[in-house]
């Protein structure tokens, strides 16, 4: 029986690999061994990135509210607090997204916030 070499199969790994490094400057671009060690970086910086980009995201919401609940006279933890006791589960996305463009709105719940504290 022939021998099968394992030609084809290594080509294709590293037409993968430098698929992937395509853009990189140099060599990481063109010579597999370094190409490797990039990409695998990037894919790992990249998996990091994107649970950083949640916690990113949480804290401009809070910042917004923040600035929202100042506004109309409260603490970001008071206000928070205040709709704890009210009842309102609302997630800081959607609280955030109303500080920015409901205003009026904003500012009712703000209000209910600081009747359940006192």
């Amino acid at each position: 029986m022939a021998r099968i070499k394992g030609g084809l199969n290594a080509k294709k790994k590293h037409n993968r690999v430098l698929k992937l490094a395509k853009g990189y400057r140099g060599a990481r671009s063109k010579q597999y061994r370094v190409a490797k060690q990039s990409v695998m970086r990037a894919l790992t910086s990249a998996y990091a990135g994107r649970k950083q980009r949640k916690r990113q995201f949480r804290q401009l919401w809070i910042a917004r509210i923040n600035a929202a609940a100042r506004l109309n006279g409260l603490s970001y933890s008071k206000f928070m607090y205040g709709l704890k006791l009210a009842g309102i589960d609302m997630n800081r996305k959607m609280l955030a997204e109303m500080a920015v463009s409901d205003a009026d709105g904003f500012k009712s719940l703000a209000e209910l916030a600081k009747s359940k504290i006192a």
